[in-house]
């Protein structure tokens, strides 16, 4: 059975920013199978010897951008110089996850290379060569699996092929180890790069007869390795949005209205130009939607210090007529009264005669509140941009940490008017971002005060502030849970009700709206979800696990009442609910249903396994919860390990984490990113964004704290070793952790945590 993934519409929704937790074809059906046309070489002389490619190493921008899939164009992954040396193109931007390592890896594997001989490079910004380019969704490795294994294996074929022609002896025969091919038979040998002008010059492969290599053959897939940037990080050098510099190029800052949509009614501008530094200070206009240019005030200064400096000199009138009212505490009141009735809700999935099952059954009812949390990304948004107005027209350059650069170099050229062909993007390392970067406004922004500042480079600075009021917030939510058991203590019925949010276009705000088959749709008999949603003009967007970052803990926790209301132990309800579908319930995507219950049920036992469920005796005052989720394509399942002291401090002393995410690129980064989801998912459940008059109120670290290293547990970390075509998983091993852990404290405590973040319920971590 193969694994389902996220579909072409949920691609485009993360490089629009606005999430939406689909379902679609294998990742190998989606990449598709490559014709032969679009297998192409490259030759070209460079001093006294050939880079061979397949496909030109250097890829021009100069393309009109698209989102329909591209010719492909090997030569846009693989070169390899005459002295040996090989240089493989990571396509997709490298966010902390790995993936710059990972591609590299792929392609490395199925080429044959020598890791040693292999530097890893950003490709350019191009989608006519590269498609979607973006890191968003746990996608970059299920979309690109099967083109960068082609990518790899057709550079190798053509090396073959020149190898046996020069010998004179069948391609069957040769064989490539470690960047060297080899013909046993005449010991013969001869490096990638002495085959290279030849390998070049030869007729491109038949695709459909590449042989990629079986999984007991890689050599360098499913080990550890370092990151291919970990030393430039920890020497400091210049990767990162943050550290652009170019000749002539200004700092600027740019203050918005504290409430969204507010615009600026006056500001001394005069005096602000006067200051040391300052190079010019003025209004922009903005296009009135923030995920492009908001009104506000820029300040153009010769450095950082400067237009830090005189940005605190700023003094703003705010016209605030049109500005947001939003209020937490208003939500909150109203969401209350709006999770009591179905009267006006929007039935999202309805399954069976569910009032009849609640009205006979034995009746659970439980309501859940999870508040806006913002993305807290280490390096603030940063964007360098230079508009250049040129007798050939208009152009703009970009230097970006965007994780949608070819949204950003669209949006672009949809703001400005300017053929996309003249947009180029310098892709930077982010310094973070967990669905932040997906949205483009810093970008924009950048590029309309290069504009107005006359067509200078600018690099445009976020404070810390800026980042904690223009965020785009993980939203809020109100759940209201009824279920029912039968005499078994199975589940009878499940109704649930989600109170949220609306954006002005009356469409329910991203990431956040209930999917028709969201789990356990499919796995009970009688099941019912709803909606009812309240305005909200605080934007919103995607944050890590979109979506299953708040349905895994709601729907967990409210999965631990029932099985303790009906005093069965919870890894046999789970096992239960997960590996049952029930007459009639086929549902196809949309949603995030267990697809293949075979692998929730064997994460659910190896967790229970690891952590010794029921068997080991542990510490006085501890115990163990546990919760699973399938989300973004990976199955996973953990077990927390508690304590809670009179202060009502929770400790995390351990988390076992099991997935099923298919095979394993680089273990070491996937360990990491498990590593990271629990530590970030901790951190997460004690921190929360309020706003008041549409304000936010979080202006910074001392009111938004995030966890420190005192609160990181020990983290046992396991795959399953399965032949699934592999997925991401920078996401999927976030959402059990907060429910497996709630779980925890009500077996310690006999208290139900029902709100996040707990300290609304005084508990601290």
């Amino acid at each position: 059975m193969k694994d389902a993934v996220h579909s072409e519409a949920e691609v485009r929704d993360l490089i629009d920013g606005f999430t939406r937790s689909l379902s679609g074809p294998d990742p190998s059906e989606a990449a598709g199978q490559l014709s032969r046309r679009c297998f192409i070489k490259f030759a070209a002389g460079a001093g006294g010897g050939l880079f061979f490619g397949i496909g030109s190493p250097t890829v021009t921008q100069a393309q009109p951008a698209t989102t329909a899939a591209p010719a492909f164009v090997p030569g846009a992954y693989v070169r390899i110089a005459p002295d040996g040396k090989i240089t493989l193109y990571a396509k997709n931007p490298e966010i902390g996850q790995g993936v710059k390592t990972a591609f590299g890896l792929i392609l490395a594997e199925e080429l044959d290379a020598n890791w040693s001989d292999v530097n890893i490079e950003q490709s350019p910004i191009d989608a006519s060569v590269y498609g979607v380019q973006m890191a968003g969704g746990s996608l970059s490795i299920p979309t690109n699996w099967m083109v960068l294994r082609q990518a790899g294996a057709g550079a190798r074929a053509m090396l073959v092929a020149a190898a046996a022609t020069r010998w004179g002896v069948p391609p069957s025969e040769i064989t490539t180890n470690e960047s060297m091919l080899l013909h046993s038979a005449s010991n013969r040998r001869a490096g990638y790069g002495a085959l290279a002008s030849e390998a070049a010059a030869l007729p491109v492969p038949d695709l459909q007869t590449l042989k990629l290599k079986e999984r007991k053959a890689f050599k360098l897939l499913g080990k550890r390795h370092k990151g291919v940037d970990g030393l430039k990080i920890v020497t400091g050098q210049p990767l990162f949005g943050i550290d652009v510099q170019l000749p002539e190029m200004l700092v600027a800052v740019f203050q918005k209205c504290p409430a969204i949509y507010g615009k600026v009614g006056s500001a001394n501008l005069d005096a602000v130009r006067r200051l040391p530094g300052v190079k010019d200070a003025f209004i922009v206009e903005g296009t009135g939607k923030p995920t492009e240019v908001s009104n506000g005030v820029a300040i153009v200064a010769k450095n950082t210090w400067s237009a830090i400096s005189a940005r605190r000199k700023l003094e703003v009138i705010w016209d605030e007529s049109g500005a947001s009212r939003d209020s937490w505490k208003g939500f909150s009141t109203q969401a209350r009264e709006l999770g009591k009735k179905l009267e006006g809700a929007q039935i999202v999935q309805a399954i069976g005669n569910v009032d009849e099952a609640l009205a006979t059954g034995r009746q659970v009812e439980s309501f859940y509140t999870y508040g806006f949390v913002g993305h807290a990304q280490l390096e603030p948004q940063t964007s360098t941009a230079w508009y250049k107005k040129e007798s050939s027209g208009d152009s703009i350059e970009i230097w970006a940490a965007s994780q949608t650069p070819t949204n950003a170099r669209n949006l672009l050229a949809t703001v400005f008017g300017i053929p996309a062909g003249r947009v180029t993007i310098h892709q930077q390392r982010l310094g973070g971002g967990f669905g932040r970067r997906l949205v483009n406004d810093n970008v924009i922004e950048a590029a309309q005060i290069s504009k107005q500042a006359g067509g200078l480079p600018v690099k445009l600075v976020s404070l810390r502030e800026d980042d904690m009021a223009h965020d785009f917030f993980r939203p809020a939510g109100f759940m209201a849970f009824k279920g029912s058991l039968n005499d078994r203590g199975r589940i009878a019925a499940w109704n649930s009700h989600l109170v949220h949010f609306k954006s002005e276009g009356g469409a329910a705000v991203t990431a956040a709206n209930w999917q028709a088959n969201e789990f356990p749709a499919l796995n009970v008999p009688r099941y019912r979800a709803s909606q009812t949603l309240m305005p909200l003009r605080v934007p919103t967007g995607s944050w890590r696990a979109p979506g299953a970052n708040t349905a895994g803990w709601v729907v967990q926790s409210f999965m631990h009442e029932l099985s303790t209301a009906a005093k069965r132990d919870h890894v046999e309800f789970l096992l239960e609910v997960t590996g049952a579908r029930h007459a009639g319930n086929t549902g196809t995507p949309p949603g995030r249903p267990v697809h293949v219950p075979e692998r929730a049920t064997a994460v659910i036992r190896a967790a229970a396994e690891r952590s010794g469920w029921g068997k080991n005796s542990l510490p006085q005052g501890r115990a163990l919860g546990i919760a699973f989720h399938f989300s973004h394509q990976g199955h996973f399942a953990e077990v927390a390990e508690v304590s809670v002291d009179a202060k009502k401090k929770i400790t995390v002393h351990k988390v076992w984490v099991v997935g099923d995410i298919g095979p394993i690129v680089d273990l070491s980064s996937a360990e990491n990113q498990c590593q990271g989801c629990v530590i970030d998912a901790i951190s997460t459940m004690s921190l929360e964004i309020t706003m008041e008059n549409g304000r936010i109120e979080q202006k910074n670290f001392d009111q938004y704290p995030l966890g420190r290293m005192p609160i990181t547990p020990v983290v046992d970390v396991h795959f399953l070793d399965t032949d699934y075509p592999p997925t991401g998983v920078g996401e999927p091993a976030f959402p059990p952790v907060a429910p497996a852990i709630c779980n925890a404290v009500f077996t310690l405590t006999g208290q139900r945590i029902r709100t996040l973040p707990i300290t609304r319920e005084g508990y601290s971590i």
